[in-house]
């Protein structure tokens, strides 16, 4: 990833965490927390990285949420950021964490063992 792309990334990653915090209105969209977004070297791309709080429903339900408001987060992300074009923008969840925790607990399990 070239050092542009990755500094749009942050860029938007800051932008995106207090659009979807502040601007969403959908009532389906949970708690959401931006963990990272990789943009492609031609910035025509960008993948949005999420962890939502909650069921699996409710992440199903955010995740929905946020699609539907896709054009409108665009939108916004394009008028805060200068850019010529503003990346399309898919979400995707970030199972870093979820796998993390995962490892977490099997390590105190084998440790109480």
């Amino acid at each position: 990833m070239s050092l542009r792309a990755h500094r749009v990334g942050e860029q938007m990653k800051k932008e995106l965490g207090e659009i979807i915090s502040r601007k969403i209105k959908d009532p389906r969209v949970g708690f959401v927390t931006v963990t990272d977004v990789e943009v492609t070297g031609d910035l025509q791309q960008a993948t949005v990285y999420i962890s939502v709080l909650g069921s699996d429903q409710e992440k199903e339900d955010t995740l929905k949420g946020l699609t539907k408001a896709t054009g409108f987060i665009r939108s916004e992300i394009g008028h805060r950021i200068r850019l010529r074009k503003t990346p399309e923008i898919t979400f995707e969840f970030d199972e870093s964490i979820e796998y993390g925790n995962k490892i977490e607990k099997l390590l105190k399990d084998i440790n109480e063992d």
